[in-house]
């Protein structure tokens, strides 16, 4: 996994959907301010929704505070959108199939599920500055929790 103060190559194509609209663009130019992007596995599922929800609850407070918000999971940009629109979700939410993220933060892992083993992320959070500078990471994500993590994360 990255270390804080590494820099990452963020220079690659993502879809993504922000109010109500799917778009396209370098995943680098959605990081305008420092940003926390947190990492998770599938939409409409229990640890996922929970950490989703979290995010929402404290996305005004992070941004008030200069910080912005990016969600990712392998989903869908449509997938994404019925999704943003269920839980009323105000941040992007980034669709990266490929894990380029993963592979750009070090974080793809071998998981096993149903006697399969594949390669996935981890739930995790890092923040980063425009350029693509580390600022912190959170290893592992506690979904319930994930709020408070993040605030000590941006230390507020």
């Amino acid at each position: 996994m990255i270390d804080v103060n590494d820099t990452i190559d963020l220079n690659f194509p993502v879809r993504f959907v922000e109010n109500g609209e799917k778009r396209e663009a370098s995943f680098s130019e959605l990081i305008t301010r420092p940003t926390v992007v947190s990492v998770y596995m599938r939409n409409n599922t229990s640890s996922c929704d929970k950490q989703a929800k979290q995010l929402q609850v404290i996305a005004k407070e992070l941004d008030t505070a200069g910080f912005g918000i990016i969600a990712l999971s392998k989903d869908t940009p449509g997938s994404h959108l019925k999704y943003a629109s269920k839980h009323e979700l105000s941040f992007p939410l980034v669709s990266d199939p490929e894990h380029a993220f993963a592979k750009a933060t070090q974080s793809l892992v071998e998981k096993k599920m149903y006697g399969k083993t594949f390669l996935g992320p981890t739930r995790s959070a890092y923040l980063i500055e425009p350029g693509g500078k580390v600022l912190g990471v959170v290893e592992k994500v506690d979904s319930a929790a994930h709020g408070q993590q993040l605030r000590e994360l941006v230390g507020s």
